[in-house]
């Protein structure tokens, strides 16, 4: 039941032409085609968007912890003046 041979196929086929005519069907796979171009133009800028602010990110993390690491110098340095 679940096995459908090349004759079935071709059947459809040929009914859907007949239905919708040749230059109609032309028409759609373009425009299908334009659509899946478009879509994975749109993924790969959403990819490359992530990829540029987890860069982002990560840089302003990294001097964030600089700042973070230079503050606790400096206070360790007062702390160890005012301790003597």
């Amino acid at each position: 039941m679940g096995n459908i041979g090349l004759w079935q196929l071709l059947i459809v086929l040929v009914i859907i032409v007949l239905l919708f005519g040749t230059k109609k069907l032309r028409n759609i796979g373009g425009d299908l085609g334009g659509a899946l171009k478009s879509f994975k133009k749109a993924v790969n800028e959403d990819d490359a968007g992530k990829s540029d602010s987890e860069a982002e990110q990560k840089k302003i993390s990294a001097e964030q912890d600089a700042q973070f690491k230079e503050s606790e110098k400096t206070d360790t340095k007062s702390d160890s003046k005012s301790d003597k």
